[in-house]
């Protein structure tokens, strides 16, 4: 039952990047709130499923993109990863690693892309890219990521309950 609520909530999360968080750009660049939110879910100790959570963002979102399926795919999944391994190494800083993971999985995404666009024929200078794309999506998902981390880790905190040692 709790891995229902990713349904309704990567749902709606995709439609609201779709709709409201993608018109708001810096320079060439936007948010990523998907990518927010599975690297804050995927960072909260009591979560077992933030593989499966990047499996419907993943889905989800390549319904509504332009990009080819693999690029989100891979991109999600490399965000779960970084998750997973710096929850090892920074541990009792947990937004510290919300800004780590939200950094590196939006350079791993964007990365992914531009590889992708490359090899598809679409010749863009690196330059431009990291300027006018890059640093200023960074910019905007660092933004989003102290309040999406605190709501996913409420969320998470109702969804795995502590349980009580009688």
């Amino acid at each position: 039952m709790r891995n229902l609520i990713a349904l309704p909530l990567l749902g709606g999360a995709v439609i609201l990047q779709s709709t409201i968080v993608s018109r708001i750009s810096l320079l060439s660049g936007y948010a990523d709130l998907i990518l927010v939110i599975l690297a804050a879910w995927a960072l909260q100790e009591q979560v077992t499923s933030a593989w499966l959570w990047a499996l419907v963002a993943g889905l989800f979102t390549s319904f509504v993109t332009h990009l080819p399926w693999p690029v989100v795919f891979f991109g999600y999944f490399a965000c779960v990863w970084i998750a997973h391994r710096l929850t090892r190494r920074i541990w009792q800083a947990p937004i510290a690693a919300m800004f780590g993971v939200t950094f590196l999985g939006t350079v791993t995404m964007h990365l992914i892309s531009y590889l992708v666009l490359l090899l598809l024929g679409h010749r863009l200078p690196i330059g431009d890219v990291i300027g006018w794309i890059t640093i200023p999506s960074l910019l905007l998902n660092m933004i989003l990521a102290v309040p999406v981390f605190v709501w996913i880790r409420d969320l998470a905190g109702w969804a795995y309950p502590p349980t009580e040692v009688v």
